[in-house]
C-alpha cells in the first residue's frame, strides 16, 4: 500500500488538499473520485516523508469500540456495516481514519483479522489472535463482547494503579521540595552563627551538601538527566531487563504483591484465548506476552516446550515457579475435569479481587519509606546545626 499525496476540486470548485494510501494511481484516483472530488494533482509520498506516527489505542477506547461492534453484530449488522458505523462514531480524526481504512479493507474482501494485522503496531497481537478465532469459529459478535469486558478490567486495574500510587508521588514530590528548602535557605542562615569556629564532621558534610545545592544546582540536574538516560538504556539491554523482572518478583516485600498481580492477567487472558478454541501454545504465549515480563517469558519458552512434548500444563507451570501453587492446583483441576476454561475464568475474577488488595498493600509500602527518609533528612539537619545553636546560647550568656 503506498500513500499518495493529492490536490483535488469538488462541486463548488473549492480546493482540497490531503493523503491517502492506494495500490496505484487507478486505484487512487477512484478513492478521490467516489468522495465526490476531482483530482487536479498527484505524487506518491517519498519514503520517510510524511510518516504517520502510529496511533495505539487505549484499554478504555478498545472497551468502547469492541462493545459496541459486539451490541451491533448480535443486533443482526454485517460487520461492514459496523465498522462503517463506528468509524463515524470516532471522536479524532486519527482514530476515524484507522477504522475507515478497516471499512475499506474489509468491503474489498479482507478478512478482519487481515485487516488488523495491516494496521500494524495499532492494535494488540491478543486482540487480532481473539478475532481470527471468532472468524474461524463464526462467533465474532461473541469474541468481541469477551474483549470488550476483557479490556473493560484492564482499564480498572490500571486506574486503580494510578489512584492508588497519586499520594505517594504527591509525597515524594513534597519531600524533595521540603529537602531542597532546607539545604538551600535553612541550612545557610545558621553558617554564620558558626563563624570561623571548627565544626563537627556532620555539620560539615551538611554544609558542604547546602554549598552544593546553591552554588552547583545546574550540575546535579544534570547528573539526575544522565541517570535516568543511563538506567532506560540499560533496561534495553536483555541480560539487564531480565535481572529487572526478575526482582520485580523475587523481592521480599513486594515480590509476592506483583506475582497476584501478574496471576490474576495471565488467568484472565488464557481463559479468553482457550475458551475461543486457540491451540494451547499459542494460548500459554500470547498470555505470557501479555505480562510484559522478560523474567515470565523466558521461563514460559519452557512451559511450551514441555506442553508441546505432552508435560501435563500444571506440572510445567509449577515448575517454572512464577505464579503462586494454588493457581497451579486450580489448573490441574480444570486440567483433570475437563473445564480448564471455566476454571481460569472463575480464577481470574478471584485473583483479580486479591490484586485490588495487592495494590493497596504495595502503595501502603511506599508510604512509610517515604517519610521516613524524610524524617531521617530533617534529623541529620537538626543534629548538624544543634552545636551552632548552643554556641550561639554561650555566646549571649
Amino acid at each position: 500500500m503506498k500513500t499518495f499525496s493529492y490536490t483535488a476540486r469538488d462541486t463548488s470548485g473549492k480546493v482540497v488538499k490531503g493523503t491517502m494510501e492506494a495500490e496505484n494511481s487507478t486505484e487512487l484516483l477512484d478513492k478521490i473520485s467516489g468522495k465526490g472530488l476531482f483530482c487536479t494533482e498527484y505524487k506518491e509520498a517519498k519514503s520517510g516523508s510524511g510518516k504517520k506516527t502510529v496511533k495505539k489505542f487505549k484499554t478504555a477506547d478498545l472497551a468502547f469500540n469492541c462493545r459496541q461492534m459486539a451490541a451491533m453484530m448480535s443486533s443482526g449488522l454485517t460487520l461492514v456495516k459496523t465498522l462503517d458505523i463506528l468509524s463515524k462514531e470516532q471522536e479524532t480524526a486519527a482514530a476515524k481514519a484507522i477504522w475507515r481504512d478497516l471499512y475499506e479493507d474489509v468491503q474489498k474482501g479482507q478478512s478482519f483479522s487481515e485487516a488488523l494485522i495491516a494496521r500494524d503496531g495499532v492494535f494488540p497481537d491478543f486482540l487480532i489472535s481473539m478475532v481470527s478465532a471468532g472468524e474461524s469459529s463464526g462467533s465474532l459478535d461473541t469474541v468481541m463482547q469477551r474483549m470488550s469486558d476483557h479490556y473493560a478490567k484492564e482499564n480498572k486495574t490500571h486506574n486503580k494503579i494510578k489512584s492508588a500510587m497519586m499520594y505517594p508521588i504527591i509525597l515524594s514530590i513534597l519531600m524533595v521540595v521540603i529537602v531542597i528548602a532546607l539545604f538551600t535557605f535553612i541550612m545557610p542562615m545558621f553558617r554564620e552563627m558558626f563563624g570561623d569556629a571548627s565544626m563537627p564532621a556532620l555539620t560539615k558534610m551538611m554544609f558542604g551538601i547546602s554549598d552544593f545545592l546553591v552554588n552547583y544546582w545546574w550540575l546535579l540536574i544534570i547528573i539526575v538527566a544522565v541517570l535516568v538516560l543511563v538506567i532506560r538504556y540499560a533496561l534495553t539491554i536483555p541480560s539487564v531487563r531480565l535481572k529487572f523482572d526478575r526482582l520485580k518478583l523475587k523481592g521480599p516485600a513486594w515480590g509476592p504483591l506483583l506475582t497476584i498481580i501478574y496471576t490474576a492477567r495471565f488467568a484472565r487472558t488464557m481463559s479468553s484465548l482457550y475458551s475461543s478454541g486457540i491451540p494451547m501454545v499459542e494460548c500459554l504465549e500470547k498470555s505470557s506476552a501479555v505480562l510484559a515480563n522478560s523474567y515470565i517469558s523466558e521461563k514460559f519458552e519452557t512451559v511450551i516446550d514441555e506442553v508441546k512434548q505432552g508435560e501435563p500444563l500444571s506440572l510445567s507451570v509449577q515448575r517454572a515457579d512464577v505464579f503462586t501453587s494454588m493457581f497451579c492446583s486450580i489448573i490441574y483441576v480444570g486440567e483433570e475435569s475437563g473445564a480448564l476454561d471455566d476454571i481460569l475464568n472463575k480464577t481470574a475474577d478471584y485473583y483479580e479481587d486479591e490484586s485490588d488488595s495487592a495494590i493497596e498493600r504495595l502503595v501502603a509500602l511506599l508510604e512509610p519509606v517515604i517519610i521516613i527518609i524524610l524524617g531521617v533528612v530533617v534529623g541529620l539537619i537538626i543534629a548538624s546545626v544543634l552545636p551552632a545553636l548552643y554556641s550561639g546560647m554561650d555566646n549571649i550568656e
